[in-house]
């Protein structure tokens, strides 16, 4: 348990660190909506959905490309969260029950993911201490990507110093 409180990494990305036993989170990038003493939750952005088929049509002139469902994260899979990008640059929620035309601000693009990411209080506060995740600064294009199988290469390439060299670690560590 974390002896002291962390700063919230609200509004900035996790990206898991290899290797990384989890097969919900290896090589995975989270966005992350909340991180309090309570807990936190985000949702993965760099995987889309082979389960998932969900509909929507009054959305899809706004869907980032590609203009699919994303998975979020292991909990509440049948979930729905949208986020959408702002033109100041920020991101935020979306509600995907409201008329599209009608939102304001409206969004320039929606991602829509199923299911989530979440941590019981302090759970996250201790992963981030043993190492388990990097924490990076979120651009607002990361989440509306349209390359997400290479985001987490994106992301790592990008961190300073040694950080930066595990951009090029393969995804089985066996094989180096």
């Amino acid at each position: 348990m974390a002896g002291f409180p962390l700063p919230s990494t609200k509004g900035r990305l996790l990206v898991a660190a290899p290797p990384l036993g989890d097969p919900n989170f290896d090589r995975s990038v989270v966005f992350m909506l909340e991180h309090n003493e309570g807990g936190a939750l985000g949702v993965v952005i760099n995987r889309i959905s082979d389960t998932v088929e969900v509909e929507f049509e009054e959305w899809s002139p706004l869907l980032a490309t590609p203009a699919l469902v994303f998975h979020g994260g292991p909990v509440e899979p049948q979930a729905l969260i949208a986020l959408g990008k702002l033109d100041d640059g920020r991101v935020d929620a979306v509600e995907l029950d409201r008329d599209p035309v009608l939102l304001e601000p409206r969004p320039l693009a929606v991602r829509i993911f199923h299911g989530y990411a979440g941590w019981d209080a302090q759970q996250l506060d201790s992963e981030l201490e043993a190492g388990v995740w990097i924490v990076a600064t979120a651009e607002a294009d990361d989440v509306f990507t349209s390359s997400p199988d290479e985001l987490w290469t994106d992301v790592m390439s990008r961190q300073p110093g040694r950080v930066a060299w595990m951009a090029s670690a393969p995804a089985d560590l066996s094989v180096n």
